[in-house]
């Protein structure tokens, strides 16, 4: 964006922030922003990416792939290798999938391209029905089930599909299950790691998918009242000490 100028490189940028933000819920248009960054600013990385990625939304694979190995050699990066691979697979191409796959240094990725780039393999092999070998690709040391990191979720029940699959309903369960509070924790924090097994305790005691009547509410309110700290309590306590010790004197006085 350095190489554009002030007024262009901020057209730009609104594109860009649009597409970000449009992408969910309405791809085609959020496409169109990025196609609109493009004609501005082509000849950038970061906008090449963009384009790609809204392509892929949209499910126009073909257009994808151009756009990302575009961006790929502009920027130099791999980043998006797994973005390649999942788009040769809609474009019915496993095999160019495994290939384009096999072509980079996976040590060398970051740590959250890596793991996608695992899902991605492992949805190649599926394609080509290989199911044991698509729980193989997802056998990284990235699979911890009692840690969760941004990219946990799609890691656990991409395992959890594979495992369906397999016919391994328990363990598909255990991992889908992972994959729900692992999704549930990370929604709650902004740290990069956090350790879920104690919340994993509390969500295999929650119930799912029941009605909550009035009655429910009302305890629901008892449950969710703020904990009381130590200072709290020792404060009520010694209140509740001295009343006690006023009625006593009272009672004296009256006799």
């Amino acid at each position: 964006m350095k190489t554009l100028s002030k007024e262009n490189a901020e057209q730009v940028a609104r594109h860009l922030a649009m597409a970000a933000q449009l992408i969910d819920e309405d791809p085609e248009l959020a496409h169109q922003h990025a196609l609109a960054a493009s004609r501005r600013a082509g000849r950038v990385a970061v906008v090449r990416e963009s384009v790609a990625i809204t392509a892929y939304a949209m499910g126009d694979f073909a257009l994808a792939l151009r756009e990302l190995r575009t961006y790929r050699r502009i920027s130099g990066s791999d980043d998006q290798i797994a973005l390649i691979v999942d788009s040769e697979r809609g474009m019915g191409r496993p095999d160019r999938a495994l290939e384009e796959a096999r072509s980079v240094d996976r040590a060398a990725l970051p740590t959250a391209t890596r793991v996608a780039l695992a899902i991605a393999m492992s949805g190649a092999r599926l394609d080509r029905g290989e199911t044991e070998l698509a729980l193989g690709e997802l056998e990284i040391p990235e699979l911890n089930p009692d840690l969760a990191f941004d990219w946990s979720p799609a890691l656990f029940s991409a395992r959890a599909a594979v495992l369906e699959d397999l016919g391994r309903g328990e363990e598909a369960a255990f991992w889908q299950e992972r994959a729900d509070v692992a999704a549930a924790a990370l929604g709650h924090g902004d740290d990069e790691e956090m350790i879920v097994e104690d919340a994993y305790d509390d969500f295999a005691e929650e119930p799912v998918g029941i009605e909550i009547d009035e009655a429910d509410h009302a305890d629901a309110d008892v449950d969710s009242a703020e904990p009381r700290n130590a200072e709290q309590e020792s404060a009520e306590a010694e209140a509740e000490a001295e009343a006690e010790a006023e009625q006593s004197e009272d009672a004296e006085r009256s006799e």
